[in-house]
């Protein structure tokens, strides 16, 4: 990858001294658990990242931060994504998303955090699917995936909204704050089943037209499962208004932003790199 093929141990390197706060063994318990790429996944990659169609990710280079099991990975090179590469810190994820992108050698996944990513001006896009809204610094790992994508290019992340989510937020957020995040997450995951039960049930009685209420009608109840406990195992959970999130994009530095509603509950949102990257953003990171 030109400057881009940083060598294992250098990446390792690299990690030293990385603000790792957040919930990473915890997704690891997760993408162990929960390894396996579904059709289904493909509609939600594209509801995520509505600026791009298929078409788009021809030839592009790519870094997907955080990327679990590797499935929002996988996507792009099936649409004819010149290279990528897949990053996250928990080996178990690692794992699974080597395994699921085994078939595409154009992809490195390596461990890395998403505050110190070891490439500069190397990607034409950078994403973040479901990861910025667990971090305790997201402006940082933001400026650090603006630094990794070469100048014009694209950053793109998925983060939870506060719209349509108050009865979630008066419920979710206590129990999450201090029960879930301090109990074991193997038990986390053994508790998921009644909520996840009792959501099914509601789904399948017809209530809640909201277009996200309308996709997870169509998942199977193991994967229902997984949505509500990747919900309730996290430490760290933000949910952010459209004014917030297009905020946190500016503050990084990037321009021409776009925020899109996603599902009614979340935000899509995107920005281009400078031309020229500002002086004091390089020297903020280094």
């Amino acid at each position: 990858m030109q400057n881009g093929e940083v060598k294992v141990q250098e990446i390792h390197s690299q990690m030293s001294g990385a603000n790792t706060i957040g919930s990473t063994d915890r997704f690891g318990y997760e993408w162990d658990r929960y390894a396996t790429i579904l059709p289904e996944h493909e509609e939600q990659f594209r509801r995520w990242l509505p600026f791009f169609d298929a078409k788009d990710w021809q030839d592009k280079r790519f870094v997907d931060v955080g990327c679990g099991m590797g499935r929002n990975s996988y996507w792009p090179m099936t649409y004819g994504a010149a290279a990528g590469v897949a990053m996250d810190l928990d080996e178990r994820s690692l794992r699974a998303a080597r395994r699921n992108l085994s078939r595409f050698p154009a992809v490195q996944v390596v461990q890395a955090s998403a505050y110190s990513i070891p490439w500069r001006d190397e990607f034409d896009i950078a994403f973040s699917i479901g990861v910025i809204h667990h971090l305790e610094d997201p402006a940082g790992a933001l400026r650090s995936m603006m630094m990794a994508v070469k100048p014009g290019g694209e950053v793109a992340i998925w983060v939870y909204g506060r719209q349509n989510m108050g009865w979630l937020l008066w419920a979710l957020q206590p129990a999450r704050k201090y029960l879930f995040s301090r109990l074991p997450v193997a038990w986390v995951h053994s508790v998921s089943v009644v909520p996840a039960a009792l959501l099914w049930l509601v789904l399948r009685l017809g209530f809640g037209e909201l277009q996200y209420f309308r996709l997870l009608r169509k998942f199977s109840f193991a994967h229902l499962r997984s949505i509500v406990f990747d919900q309730m195992l996290p430490k760290i959970a933000h949910y952010w208004t459209y004014s917030q999130v297009e905020a946190l994009m500016r503050s990084c530095g990037l321009v021409d932003i776009e925020v899109v509603e996603v599902n009614e509950m979340s935000w899509a949102a995107k920005g281009k790199k400078h031309g020229t990257e500002p002086l004091a953003l390089v020297d903020a990171a280094n």
